[in-house]
């Protein structure tokens, strides 16, 4: 599966959006289960297949050891901030927990942007406030070599 592509939803009075029939597409079923889970990394949701989601935190698990206090620690606070998600089946709707959209600062807008396994969710507002592309262009040169 491949998540491709940039989509704006406008939350409804019930603060359900729209899932992107495109992406939802990509996912290879219009009735696929996701995953949405707190970015660690930024003010955003990740949205994952069940699948794929059972792949990414395999690989996050085995860099952990739940049996220690600091690996323990680590993992609860991995897996806290995660809800399933299912679109409705006719309009394509989804209703994520509010706490979790409250939590990326979601007022009316969001944007959905594909990023190969996963979809990046976040406030229409903060869409653009990640790295310059100066930045990312002298942040790749250091990646490749």
């Amino acid at each position: 599966m491949l998540f491709v592509g940039e989509y704006i939803a406008k939350l409804d009075d019930k603060g359900r959006m729209v899932f992107p029939a495109e992406l939802r597409a990509q996912s290879g079923s219009l009735t696929t289960q996701y995953m949405v889970h707190k970015d660690v990394y930024s003010n955003s949701l990740e949205i994952f297949t069940l699948e794929e989601w059972g792949k990414h935190s395999e690989t996050v698990r085995a860099k952990m050891n739940p049996l220690t206090r600091h690996g323990n620690a680590a993992w609860e606070m991995f897996n806290r901030y995660r809800a399933i998600v299912t679109p409705d089946e006719k309009t394509g709707r989804i209703l994520i927990p509010k706490y979790l959209m409250e939590m990326i600062g979601v007022q009316k807008e969001v944007v959905f942007t594909g990023l190969d396994f996963k979809i990046k969710l976040c406030a229409k507002e903060n869409a653009d406030r990640g790295m310059s592309e100066a930045e990312f262009a002298e942040l790749y040169d250091k990646l490749m070599q």
